[in-house]
């Protein structure tokens, strides 16, 4: 669906973030509520970015695929590591996307706002020779030459917000573990484009946070997700205001947890709770007992 380009230049801009669905192992009551609210408060864009399914398996994109159609707004996805088949070794390497053909205008689709664009960056890829599993991120040449090509083509003063599945932190704080290969050159040359955010999901805690780069300052925006998979937090998703040059965001839930208590102070590993120390907690610290289960 096109964005509703009615808006006159000066109004404010609302987005609803959305991630880590994971049909599969999806949380009912989040999925009806977060619907409702979309249907009701119709924003003018939904971003979700990434990790529609648990296991790319067809049932689950069959399910996915008929929730986001039925949204009746303007709707861009991103593919998540989870979104790529696992058990098909044939379709993962030569057809990876074959099961999105429903939604195949939303994967990766640039979306137009008044003022405003909504830039794909591809994270997530089908192997990668430095490391397994194949899990985390990684910024190929390829992928990010694609951005920084769809950004440098936009108008002149064109704000430009950047949808991603991985967050672009290429190294662990504490030991310096390799989790976004190619992260910081992306993230300092988003930055030196004056990128005003970039939006991403993948470790299912809600998180703004500004990197320092070489560059610049680069803001990050994580959404949680609206799964069982949960980390510290409660079923979320980000809705994301645009006056001018500010954002504002708004970690909403269904517990009405106050949005600085769902925000996580670094971005983590993974989307595993937190079961060491030093791993970050959201403020709530809703972290489950066990591990959640996967299949």
């Amino acid at each position: 669906m096109l964005p509703d380009n009615s808006l006159s230049p000066g109004e404010p801009i609302r987005l609803f973030h959305l991630s880590d669905i994971h049909f599969g192992l999806e949380d009912e009551s989040a999925l009806a509520w977060a619907k409702s609210c979309i249907a009701r408060e119709k924003p003018h864009a939904v971003a979700i970015t990434g990790d529609l399914t648990m296991r790319a398996r067809h049932p689950e994109f069959a399910a996915a695929t008929n929730w986001i159609k039925a949204l009746d707004v303007p709707v861009t996805v991103e593919v998540g590591n989870h979104d790529i088949p696992y058990f098909n070794l044939y379709e993962r390497f030569f057809a990876p996307y074959k099961r999105f053909h429903a939604i195949e205008n939303m994967v990766e689709a640039k979306l137009h706002l008044p003022g405003l664009a909504i830039v794909p960056l591809k994270t997530t890829t089908r192997a990668q020779w430095q490391r397994f599993p194949w899990s985390n991120g990684w910024v190929t040449e390829k992928a990010l030459a694609e951005t920084l090509a769809a950004i440098d083509a936009l108008p002149a003063g064109t704000r430009v917000l950047i949808a991603a599945h991985h967050p672009l932190t290429e190294r662990r704080a504490k030991d310096g573990k390799l989790l976004t290969i190619n992260g910081t050159r992306t993230m300092e040359v988003l930055a030196e484009r004056k990128v005003m955010a970039v939006l991403s999901g993948h470790i299912h805690d809600a998180f703004d946070l500004t990197a320092e780069t070489r560059r610049g300052p680069l803001r990050m925006i994580g959404a949680g997700t609206l799964s069982k998979r949960i980390r510290s937090t409660p079923p979320s998703f980000n809705e994301i205001t645009i006056d001018g040059d500010r954002i504002k965001v708004v970690a909403r839930n269904l517990e009405h947890v106050p949005t600085a208590a769902m925000q996580i102070d670094q971005v983590p590993e993974n989307a595993l709770p937190p079961r060491e120390p030093d791993e970050p907690v959201a403020p709530v610290g809703a972290v489950p007992p066990v591990d959640p289960p996967v299949h």
